[in-house]
């Protein structure tokens, strides 16, 4: 199994960026734990983090014929973009969207998603596990 991971913009700046919402754990460190499970689960892992909206949509593109599965955290783009909504949509492949922080308790307009609506199922508010959830539920879908 083979699954793609995409992190959204400002992503890259996690750990310094609003600890307070987002924590303390960098990006580095969630993709290592993340490469840690699938090494575990027998799952082939790469990651990759664009800020911009237009490399999202390409890496989701060309996600469709190399993976078997794609978790994404779109970040804000999760409130507006509905050309990356469209490009989720257009995979044959599940897709689970995750975002650290409860969007739900945050500021109403980021409560709700657009682009949750294209995945398969949504993980949210767990800070870095989310991730780890994300991965271990696609195991489960893919496999079965």
């Amino acid at each position: 199994m083979r699954v793609l991971v995409v992190h959204g913009p400002n992503l890259n700046l996690l750990g310094e960026r609003q600890p307070e919402i987002y924590g303390t754990q960098t990006l580095a460190e969630i993709d290592a734990a993340l490469m840690q499970e699938a090494k575990h689960l027998g799952i082939e892992l790469r990651t990759t983090q664009h800020n911009a909206e237009g490399a999202i949509i390409d890496a989701l593109h060309a996600a469709r014929e190399e993976y078997d599965a794609v978790i994404i955290n779109p970040g804000a783009y999760a409130h507006y973009s509905y050309a990356i909504a469209d490009a989720i949509a257009s995979l044959r492949v599940p897709v689970v969207e995750v975002h650290l922080s409860n969007l739900a308790a945050r500021e109403t307009h980021r409560r709700t998603s657009v682009t949750a609506g294209s995945c398969k199922g949504y993980v949210a508010g767990f800070g870095g596990r989310s991730y780890l959830m994300a991965l271990r539920a696609l195991q489960e879908i893919v496999k079965s």
